[in-house]
């Protein structure tokens, strides 16, 4: 299973991207990112990350699920060492970034996904 932790519901995902999850991973779950103010301390952050592991922890196991996890860097961060740390596979997609300039003044970012990723061990 594949659990989709970003602002992107797998939903919405391409055809690309949902054939490759499920073919590495199995089934998708979303989990929506949570609203993170800018003005959060890192201890909030870290306490946020501490919830959402402790969901995840609490109904999967880290033998059939990996995650998905991309959004907002420091809550990033901390959910992928805390996942990690329970030896949790945590995965990002990658893309291919299109440009297409418009005008001297607009600029248009087409996104095409490419593979799924391991964060490093931290």
């Amino acid at each position: 299973m594949l659990i989709n932790i970003s602002n992107h519901p797998s939903v919405l995902w391409s055809k690309k991207q949902k054939e490759t999850a499920i073919a590495q991973f199995g089934d998708i779950q979303d989990m929506t990112f949570p609203q993170i103010s800018p003005l959060a301390t890192s201890d909030e952050v870290v306490l946020l990350a501490q919830e959402y592991q402790q969901k995840i922890t609490t109904n999967h196991t880290k033998e059939t699920t990996t995650i998905h996890l991309m959004g907002e860097l420091t809550f990033t961060f901390a959910l992928v060492k805390l996942l990690q740390e329970k030896g949790f596979t945590v995965v990002c997609s990658t893309t291919k970034r299109l440009i297409l300039a418009e005008n001297t003044d607009t600029k248009t970012a087409k996104f095409q996904f490419q593979t799924f990723r391991a964060y490093p061990k931290l």
